[in-house]
């Protein structure tokens, strides 16, 4: 964690701050800290500063803060991701929010195994506590949105087009013709199946919504790697 990230309710005012739980465990037993003690500091979709430690006790901690900064740009893209397997879901969520995705979906395709979807990092809370730890990584502030499609086709035929519209349409699939570009950093949406990849039909459908197949090579990598490769790839992050 290279930043404390406080909710509004944290607040008794803008400078002063308290917190407990797991923000006060992390000062404890991570950040080590004692009273006069300094850390950075951030407030969930807000700005980020420095806090001093002026109280603590097995109960909480009071902070004094001084917010001197925004939090950093994001990346211009909406990020599609076919369901992965549940351990490398949390990973990915981390991931993509360390990096600087705030529009996140993850979609259904004949691939997924139908036992995915009852993963517990599913969980409303669960997603919230990985984009956090992005966050906090990444000295960020300014929360993702996660959303689930469990239908493959009316979500391709009817929300896509729309989602999509103005930007770069990219389909990341092994065995094209096309390498993925580099650099473009413009506003685009980008589409990522599952292990295995996805079948010749819904690259059919994706490719009528207007999305360019490309590949990363003739490695095959897995979802959790193939996301900051594409990002890094195409943000230069």
């Amino acid at each position: 964690m290279n930043l404390l990230l406080l909710e509004q309710e944290n607040l008794l005012s803008p400078n002063l701050a308290k917190v407990s739980g797991r923000q006060l465990t992390h000062i404890n037993e991570v950040l080590k800290l004692s009273v006069n003690d300094s850390l950075t500091v951030g407030l969930e979709n807000g700005s980020i500063g420095r806090a001093t430690l002026t109280a603590l006790t097995k109960q909480e901690a009071s902070l004094t803060v001084s917010w001197d900064k925004e939090a950093p740009s994001a990346l211009p893209i909406t990020l599609i991701i076919a369901m992965p397997r549940p351990k490398m879901l949390k990973r990915i969520i981390q991931t993509a929010t360390t990096m600087g995705v705030k529009k996140l979906y993850f979609l259904n395709a004949w691939k997924v195994e139908k036992s995915f979807w009852q993963s517990p990092w599913l969980n409303e809370d669960k997603i919230r506590e990985n984009c956090i730890i992005g966050l906090e990584q990444a000295k960020d502030t300014v929360m993702p949105e996660v959303h689930i499609r469990k239908r493959f086709k009316p979500f391709v035929e009817d929300e896509l087009p729309s989602l999509s519209e103005g930007s770069r349409k990219l389909l990341a699939h092994p065995g094209t013709d096309t390498p993925c570009p580099i650099n473009i950093n413009g506003e685009t949406t980008l589409v990522i199946g599952p292990e295995g990849g996805f079948t010749p039909y819904e690259v059919e459908k994706l490719c009528e919504a207007g999305f360019d197949a490309v590949h990363l090579g003739e490695r095959i990598l897995r979802v959790e790697t193939a996301v900051p490769v594409l990002l890094s790839r195409l943000f230069c992050v």
